[in-house]
């Protein structure tokens, strides 16, 4: 079982995630249990998933890249990407919008947290992601 602590638009959620046999998992947010079923190409949140995870905020997290790598900005909670906003080469300013990120029925946006050119785009519209996961490189 992995638990995660969330804050969303200044509300804080507290869930926590047990896989079931057969692609089910049974989630708990703040105190209320939901059987859930995994799609087929979901990562297992055992296996990639960080105990006890900080607070994100919903405007994206951003962590720096090794030497040269640039910024990286990742998922700041497991979710299914709705839209994409930029592409490789574009210029950003701090606080454009990156995408747009579903998470227990809330869109969520994802914001560059600091001027540059996007020099990749690590996911697409529909797929899944978990916390930390990589989403966009920005130069």
């Amino acid at each position: 079982m992995k638990e995660f602590s969330f804050k969303i638009n200044g509300q804080e959620y507290k869930t926590t995630v047990e896989e079931k046999d057969g692609g089910k998992a049974e989630v708990t947010v703040n105190g209320k249990k939901y059987d859930v079923e995994l799609p087929a190409n979901a990562k297992k949140a055992t296996a990639t998933a960080a105990p006890k995870a900080a607070a994100a905020p919903a405007a994206g997290a951003a962590k720096a890249a090794p030497a040269g790598g640039g910024m990286q900005v990742k998922s700041p909670l497991p979710g299914s990407i709705i839209k994409v906003l930029v592409s490789v080469g574009q210029a950003v300013k701090k606080g454009d919008t990156l995408l747009t990120l579903e998470s227990m029925k809330m869109e969520n946006t994802v914001a560059a947290e600091c001027d540059g050119t996007v020099k990749q785009v690590a996911v697409q519209p529909g797929q899944n992601v978990m916390q930390d996961d990589l989403l966009v490189v920005l130069e």
